[in-house]
């Protein structure tokens, strides 16, 4: 037995395909890429969000995440390499930022096309 799982383990680690699809990994990223969901701030498909009404120095303000379904691949790309006020800095790799824009990319052309 441990034979077979001496050579077993490292092609169920290395060797085999993935048992989730793209499109599926980048849902699951968007949703908590590192403990904190994209969609919390920018919404379920990245339309923009309002996410507090507060009164600060007796002004009424609001923090919003804005849209992000319709940034080009190099916009989105800095803006998450180059954190805002009120944004989260990720440290993302490469493919997961491809991953997330897959997401975004395909959840607007459901969109476009209702």
């Amino acid at each position: 037995m441990r034979f077979f799982l001496l050579f077993t383990f490292p092609y169920f680690l290395f060797g085999a395909t993935s048992f989730i699809t793209p499109l599926e990994y980048a849902s699951q990223l968007y949703k908590n890429p590192r403990g904190i969901g994209c969609h919390l701030c920018h919404g379920e498909k990245g339309e923009g969000k309002l996410v507090a009404r507060y009164i600060h120095k007796k002004k009424k303000k609001s923090f919003e995440g804005p849209a992000i379904n319709s940034l080009d691949f190099d916009t989105f790309y800095r803006a998450l390499d180059n954190s805002k006020e009120g944004m989260p800095r990720y440290f993302l790799t490469n493919k997961e930022v491809q991953a997330l824009y897959l997401y975004l990319q395909e959840n607007k052309e459901k969109s476009d096309a209702k």
